[in-house]
Formats: C-alpha cells, structure tokens, sequence
C-alpha cells in the first residue's frame, strides 16, 4: 500500500505520551496512523477537524471502553504533523489540551 500522507512528530509530545500507553493502546494508535498515512479518506471515526479552530485537528483512538485523542494539523495537505495526546475522560475535551495544540501548531508554523 502506497503512503498518501506522511505523519511527522513535533518536538516529543506525541512520542512521550505514546510510550506511556499500554501495548494494546500503541498497538491501536499504529493501526490508525497507517490509516492516516495511507487511506484516501480516512473515516471521520479517525480523524476529525475540530470544530472552531482553524485548521486543528484530532487523531481518535478507542481501545475499550478508553477514548484517546492526538490533535495534529496538515502542512502542504501531505504531511500530518502530531502534537499532544492525552485520554478522554469526559464528554468534552479539555480547553487546556486544545489551547497547547493551538501553541504547538502555532510554534511548528512560525519555526519553519
């Protein structure tokens, strides 16, 4: 399968929250980047935008009854680039987790 889309990490968020999950959970979140990565459209139940801000994005990762999200953003629409993850615990997400991906995709596109 040929790679549509190439996922790049920004600055270890996502590699430090991804070594502190289960197998099961890493096993999960590998399964959705290659999707991400590799399908044409990948199902809104993977990826979704986030609604309000522009041009942020989440990775949507269930593994039981537990619910995680990596938000990230497009960079010349091919290539993904991941900032934090962290679990869901409640319906809503976290204003503080939404305002550091704002930071970090802000940071990631003024350092380029």
């Amino acid at each position: 399968m040929k790679k549509i889309r190439e996922v790049v990490f920004y600055r270890g968020y996502f590699e430090r929250f991804y070594q502190q999950q289960t197998e099961k959970v890493r096993e999960k979140m590998d399964y959705v980047l290659f999707m991400v990565e590799h399908a044409e459209q990948v199902p809104e139940k993977f990826l979704k935008h986030i609604e309000g801000q522009k041009g942020l994005y989440e990775i949507r990762v269930e593994v039981g009854n537990n619910i995680f999200r990596v938000f990230c953003c497009f960079d010349k629409g091919r290539v993904v680039v991941l900032f934090n993850g962290f679990q869901k615990k409640t319906m809503k997400t976290p204003k503080e987790e939404i305002k550091l991906a704002l930071k970090l995709m802000t940071e990631y596109f003024s350092s380029k």
